[in-house]
């Protein structure tokens, strides 16, 4: 950083995109791998994400019992296929739809289209805790 008129130390960035996850990984809490909608996501205590809908009202606690990876102070858990025991806890926020995606489909030589859109459902949860009994 030589000639921008900065003096002090190099700043060393922390490598992005750990696991794929964006800022809100913290590297002292917990970390779980969680199945839910026959999707996998990485969570830690206090992370906002949106998953497959559940047909739960907004408000109720929700609890994840498919854990398939699991890491604490104590050390790394790894289940074959899921780590018995387990539990992430999570307080579902709001439910939603997703952005619009337009489908449109055209037959060249025939003059034939069809225009729709899906709108995909989603809820939005907040992980309060990671537990191991």
């Amino acid at each position: 950083m030589t000639g921008l008129g900065y003096t002090g130390p190099i700043p060393i960035l922390a490598p992005l995109g750990w696991y794929g996850v964006n800022k809100q990984y913290n590297l002292m809490a917990n970390l779980a791998v969680i199945k839910t909608g026959g999707k996998q996501y990485i969570v830690t205590p206090g992370k906002k994400l949106k998953i497959e809908k559940l047909a739960l009202k907004e408000g109720s606690d929700v609890v994840f019992e498919e854990i398939l990876l699991l890491e604490n102070d104590k050390g790394v858990e790894v289940g074959a296929p899921l780590v018995q025991g387990a539990k992430v806890k999570a307080k579902l926020l709001k439910q939603g739809k997703g952005k619009k995606v337009i489908i449109f489909k055209f037959k060249a030589k025939k003059r034939e289209s069809t225009k729709t859109g899906h709108r995909q459902p989603y809820s939005e949860v907040e992980i309060t805790s990671i537990e191991l009994k």
